[in-house]
């Protein structure tokens, strides 16, 4: 870009600008801070970048041409230009029904995909009749119990006109086996499926602890569902690697690249293990990352993650199909920066993230509602979000060029500085046996662990500014506003419903399904065929997920020290 000469001349003339011009005046006015960092403390951000800040910068080899490698342009030659990113608001309310009008009124005021949350007891796998689940059915999300609650939820949804993402990890094979079978119910040829199921235990043990078998079994659950789904629905995304919890956690932004990576290198090797092609499976593998208030960094951690996965794939794997080498990826802005406090101001932090996602070339994105930080959503506060987004699209734009942050001297940095961390992070995974070693024995947790409490000391001491929160405080009280709530009638009739179905099917035929599924989880086959037959017998999550239970055992993590 620019010779050693032209360089040194640079170089030259900010340090005249430093001594005569900068400095003069920090010496008289002073700065705002001491040092500034990036939003989350990864790297310290200098006063004036130059192109001596990029000046090993290599074009071809570093940035390249949309829809080429190394893919730090997008994954795509036209991206949003060609096509807006997917609009896909996450929703769960509580029942089936409920969920089912939700996703129709999103799909009328012009989402376009769907997106699914599950409450905890489907997350974990039990019914909503297990003692376990008392008192959590259908407060997080939908409850999902059998093939009916799932023909409910997407009554009227021809599955082949829609894409869903699933937000379901330890008993993702059932649910998927779920939407599969009520697929098969419209008529639709498996083909033409599409969606994502997140299916990503590793961060469960990691960060989010919604997990039930041990890392091998629940290893051996994914790369069955990358065999079958290879096969029989070759257009779902049978992954999404998701870096979103790890930095919900605390981590920083090059942790949340280095370890969601790390999760997908051993997704991959597992698969490898099990005699799967890399280039048949890898190109359905799909990522979930979170965005943040720091909108450069934000933009430039999706640009290296890009460009380090295309060498990943290349270097580690030997990967040969270029859809292999593409970093794909889903964006939900930051549930853990919405403040309770002064509630109006996470429209604008709301806001910001979206627009950092989308000049970082997103696939895909949700908004968070304003009251996501208290209830489930409301009606009127996700028309909001989902408004953010067309407003982004259509008057801002940020969509109008590909990738229209490239060549900033400041976030070409930002981009080499994240992806040297990430790399140097993930060196130190590789030296602990991988991610799985690395997080059975704790390590990962207690780094995130360490920078969350760093952050929150922060706060609480005033060196990090939360609007509305420790700074620019207001006195009255905040005005009430309606939430989103699930009542304990909503919970019974819930449970009745799986009451009527045990009593209504056919329990020889269900009994018959949950034995072969049993035969072929305690030997070598794949088992998803057997799921999709037991669901399609009425068999339940709760149900299935026991015979796994009692096949594997169920995985109790160690007290981090």
């Amino acid at each position: 870009m620019f010779d050693e000469a032209d360089l040194a001349e640079i170089r030259e003339g900010k340090e005249e600008w430093e001594a005569e011009t900068y400095g003069p005046t920090v010496d008289r006015f002073g700065e705002r801070e001491e040092t500034f960092t990036t939003d989350t403390g990864g790297q310290e951000v200098d006063a004036l970048y130059t192109p001596d800040d990029v000046a090993d910068l290599d074009y071809d080899e570093d940035l390249g041409f949309p829809g080429e490698e190394p893919y730090t342009r997008g994954v795509y030659s036209t991206m949003h230009r060609g096509r807006l990113w997917t609009m896909r608001q996450y929703a769960g309310m509580g029942t089936a029904s409920e969920t089912n009008e939700r996703f129709h009124y999103l799909l009328d005021q012009g989402q376009t995909g769907l997106s699914m949350a599950f409450d905890l007891p489907t997350q974990m796998g039990h019914d909503s009749d297990a003692a376990m689940a008392e008192g959590e059915v259908g407060r997080s999300g939908v409850a999902i119990d059998s093939i009916e609650d799932m023909k409910t939820v997407f009554e009227g949804i021809p599955l082949d006109e829609v894409s869903t993402s699933m937000t379901i990890n330890a008993p993702a094979s059932v649910l998927l086996a779920l939407y599969i079978a009520v697929g098969d119910e419209q008529g639709v040829d498996r083909e033409e499926l599409r969606g994502t199921i997140q299916n990503d235990v590793l961060k469960e043990y990691a960060a989010r602890n919604t997990y039930i078998y041990p890392p091998e079994s629940s290893m051996r659950l994914i790369t069955d569902i990358f065999e079958f789904c290879a096969d029989e629905v070759p257009n779902f995304n049978t992954i999404s690697i998701s870096g979103y919890h790890i930095r919900e956690a605390g981590s920083t932004a090059a942790q949340e690249v280095a370890f969601t990576l790390g999760n997908g290198i051993e997704y991959v090797e597992a698969a490898i293990d099990a005699g799967l092609d890399v280039d048949e499976f890898a190109p359905q593998l799909s990522f979930f990352f979170n965005a943040h208030n720091n909108v450069f960094e934000e933009a430039a951690k999706f640009r290296a993650a890009r460009r380090m996965w295309a060498k990943i794939m290349e270097e580690r794997f030997d990967a040969e199909n270029p859809k292999s080498k593409q970093l794909k990826f889903h964006t939900q802005t930051g549930g853990s920066t919405l403040t309770a406090q002064q509630i109006e101001n996470n429209v604008v932090r709301v806001a910001y993230q979206a627009m950092a996602a989308v000049l970082g070339g997103t696939q895909s994105l949700h908004t968070n509602g304003k009251d996501e930080a208290l209830a489930l959503p409301t009606e009127k506060s996700v028309r909001t979000a989902l408004r953010t987004q067309q407003i982004l699209a259509h008057e801002s734009g940020a969509a109008d060029t590909i990738d229209p942050l490239a060549g900033s001297y400041y976030v070409e940095s930002l981009t080499d500085g994240i992806e040297e961390d990430a790399f140097d992070i993930l060196d130190d995974v590789d030296e602990r046996g991988g991610m799985r070693g690395a997080i059975e024995d704790q390590w990962v947790q207690r780094q995130i662990q360490e920078v969350a409490f760093e952050r929150q000391e922060e706060i609480e001491d005033g060196e990090r500014i939360i609007v509305g929160v420790n700074e620019f405080e207001v006195e009255d009280a905040e005005p009430e506003m309606e939430l989103e709530s699930i009542s304990e009638e909503d919970e019974q009739r819930q449970v009745d419903g799986l009451e009527a179905l045990r009593a209504e099917r056919d329990d020889d035929a269900v009994d018959a399904a949950l034995t072969e599924l049993r035969d072929a989880a305690e030997g070598e086959e794949n088992v998803m065929p057997y799921i999709v037959d037991a669901v399609k017998a009425k068999a339940t999550v709760g149900e299935v997920c026991n015979v796994f239970r009692d096949v594997f055992g169920e995985y109790q993590q160690g007290v981090s020290v």
